[in-house]
């Protein structure tokens, strides 16, 4: 008789008026700007957001001429932070030091290589080194609609509905962020054992109507009902009081939230933060591209659960390595479906950028609510586009072993 193994998986989100995510979505947007522009432009924008300041830092080598504080003024309406949220005086003044200056010429070199490791040097597809080295990783799973770890996907739903509400709903504030725990058996989604949700708010409302909102207007409206136990934990607020939120209560950077951007604890953190990096930069388009594969692959029938790895070294374009891990749900062998990805997959910078359309402004948008699994937006890498090649390339393998 074989025992049910019970594990729990806990994820985060973040609302778009988290310090930290503000940071991310300023960054993005600088990156479109630029992008619209210029879809050649090279962007690395980190910035950091304290109690009356704004700094926006990196390399910027395009051919658009931008406002920024335009750009950062657009993104806080979005958000709908206050001036009390970003001065601590709702008749304060916010400054923005904008340090910016042009791409190292070691980096551009190095991502404009050609040459013998390179391929031919009039292939466009093969002329592009990658903009840093790292380690890209790609996931997907079986479990939900969006191939992604149900965690994830209920997390980031809470904190969307927080958003969408708080137009109407004027003692809620914009900062905030959300957890959920999830008892897997045998691999499968059982129940909803915790979920905590911390909400900025106005200081006249009270805690009880503030829990009775989220469970009717939001809870309500995004978690599953068969998911929801009667010993389901739900903490509204555990800290107490969130009236204070923005950047004049906590910093924000960006880079900071990996896990929320990706698939939480479910995959292995790769390379470096998504947003503010245009698609030279592997940490970016290498992310994008192991979720496409990985995705493909778990679409195909290969596996319920897949995790792809892809290595690069600055300046070379083809990958230094490319695994794949399907932690036993595969039903061939990791090292044929490792073949048939790299038969079926071109994972050279320029071919990643060109497969999966890279130089075009969709990445403001991506800054909240992760870049995956997002179903309401038509992403290139979610795209399963590549399946049948893949079963293919597979085949073909099956065939050459057994001559």
């Amino acid at each position: 008789m074989n025992e049910k193994t019970t594990r729990l998986v806990t994820a985060e989100s973040v609302r778009a008026g988290h310090p930290d995510k503000f940071c991310d979505q300023v960054a993005d947007a600088i990156l479109d700007a630029h992008l619209r522009l210029d879809p050649n432009a090279r962007v690395a924008v980190e910035v950091f957001a304290t109690a009356g300041k704004i700094v926006v830092g990196g390399e910027i080598t395009s051919k658009a001429k931008v406002s920024y504080d335009k750009i950062v003024a657009g993104v806080i309406n979005r958000i709908g932070y206050t001036m009390s949220d970003l001065c601590g005086d709702p008749h304060g003044l916010l400054e923005l030091e904008v340090c910016l200056h042009e791409q190292s010429p070691d980096i551009s070199a190095a991502v404009s290589k050609t040459g013998p490791d390179t391929g031919d040097a009039g292939d466009a597809g093969k002329a592009l080194g990658a903009g840093d080295q790292g380690i890209m990783v790609g996931y997907a799973a079986s479990e939900t609609a969006e191939y992604m770890p149900l965690p994830v996907v209920l997390a980031h739903r809470i904190c969307k509905r927080l958003d969408e509400l708080k137009p109407t709903t004027p003692w809620l504030g914009a900062d905030g962020k959300a957890q959920v725990t999830v008892a897997y058996e045998n691999g499968v989604p059982v129940a909803v054992t915790a979920v905590v949700v911390s909400l900025q708010h106005d200081a006249e409302i009270d805690h009880k109507s503030i829990r009775r909102f989220i469970g009717k207007e939001v809870l309500g409206k995004v978690l599953p009902r068969e998911l929801l136990k009667e010993d389901t934990s739900i903490l509204i607020n555990p800290s107490g009081k969130f009236v204070l939120g923005g950047p004049v209560a906590d910093t924000g950077l960006t880079g900071r939230k990996l896990a929320v951007d990706q698939y939480g604890p479910a995959a292995h953190i790769g390379g470096g933060a998504l947003s503010g990096k245009d698609s030279t930069k592997v940490d970016r388009s290498g992310a994008y591209a192991a979720r496409w594969v990985a995705k493909n692959i778990v679409s195909a029938g290969m596996a319920k659960h897949c995790e792809v790895q892809v290595a690069f070294a600055i300046g070379k374009s083809e990958p230094v390595s490319v695994t794949v891990d399907t932690f036993g749900t595969g039903v061939i062998p990791d090292s044929r479906i490792e073949a048939a990805v790299k038969a079926v997959f071109d994972l050279t910078p320029a071919g990643i950028i060109r497969d999966l359309k890279l130089n075009r402004p969709i990445y403001s948008r991506l800054a909240r609510y992760g870049h995956f699994g997002r179903t309401e937006l038509e992403l290139s890498w979610e795209e399963i586009n590549r399946k049948y090649e893949l079963l293919s390339a597979a085949l073909k393998q099956s065939d050459r072993q057994e001559r």
